[in-house]
């Protein structure tokens, strides 16, 4: 089956349009739930998913209450943080979902969202605007810069934010004293009305290549890298591995039952498939020094 593609130019359609694109497309997006004072010390919570860390040394947050598409009107969050240069940047998890998306309403000017999404506050320690007692990690920033990208509906302000205070619930820590993953139960923002959820099924491990210099999917023999069985995960798995197979693991592979068998097959295309099923099966086991030997042993 051919595979077809639509090419747009973003200037070709309209703003509403090419934002429908990017937030269904760039995603799971984390959620930044902001909290704010301005110069009278009204305070307002709003969350933003255009948000990520962007360095560790300095740390730096940065998020972005973009002009409104529809009208091209500011939030209260960029018109306080003109005011006063201090936000709690709060993490969400899936037990406050419900309560953040609350809060996103475009409640009147001054209306406190913490009163309205019924979020408790909590004073933070070395800034003015309150932290989310129920988020499991809070950081009190100061904003160094603001830099509007553009004066138009759906222009980003880039919210420039360094950390100097973090606060993490203990019950969020595994054993071993650091932030748990699992236990953290995230939600990150999707397009339209969609969410997704860090939760235990939905998240894996996959070892980083930095610890060790993968021999990559270049060095694995032609005939994987052309399998209909193999997928693109199986041969980036099999390519992240420290070495080539040795002969003597080759070897042993080869006297497998259902190994020998294979290499008896008599079409080379017949035995290239079975070789690389029971490959797979040994992906599948996470037995990846075999997996690799065994696609060695043709």
């Amino acid at each position: 089956m051919k595979e077809t593609t639509t090419t747009i130019d973003p200037n070709s359609i309209s703003t509403t349009e090419l934002q429908q694109i990017l937030l269904t497309a760039v995603a799971p997006r984390p959620i930044a739930l902001a909290s704010t004072v301005d110069k009278n010390g009204n305070v307002n919570l709003s969350p933003f998913s255009f948000f990520n860390v962007f360095s560790a040394n300095p740390p730096i947050l940065i998020f972005s209450p973009a002009r409104r598409a529809k009208d091209n009107t500011t939030k209260h969050t960029y018109e306080n943080l003109k005011e006063v240069k201090e936000v709690v940047i709060n993490i969400v998890n899936f037990p406050m979902v419900e309560q953040m998306s609350l809060s996103s309403t475009e409640y009147g000017k001054g209306e406190n969202e913490f009163v309205k999404s019924g979020f408790t506050p909590i004073a933070s320690d070395k800034i003015t605007p309150p932290r989310v007692a129920e988020a499991p990690i809070s950081f009190e920033c100061i904003v160094d810069d603001i830099i509007e990208l553009g004066a138009e509906g759906g222009a980003g302000n880039l919210i420039i934010s360094r950390v100097v205070n973090i606060h993490i619930r203990d019950e969020y820590k595994g054993n071993d004293g650091k932030l748990d993953t699992e236990k953290l139960d995230l939600v990150a923002r999707m397009g339209g009305n969609w969410y997704t959820r860090t939760g235990k099924d939905s998240i894996f491990e996959i070892q980083k290549p930095i610890y060790s210099k993968g021999i990559g999917v270049d060095a694995l023999p032609i005939h994987a890298r052309n399998s209909k069985v193999l997928t693109g995960n199986d041969l980036g798995r099999l390519g992240n591995m420290a070495e080539k197979p040795s002969l003597e693991s080759i070897k042993k592979c080869k006297k497998i039952q259902e190994v020998n068998d294979a290499l008896k097959t008599p079409n080379l295309e017949d035995q290239y498939k079975i070789l690389h099923r029971i490959v797979k099966k040994h992906l599948n086991n996470s037995d990846l020094e075999e997996a690799l030997s065994i696609l060695f042993c043709m």
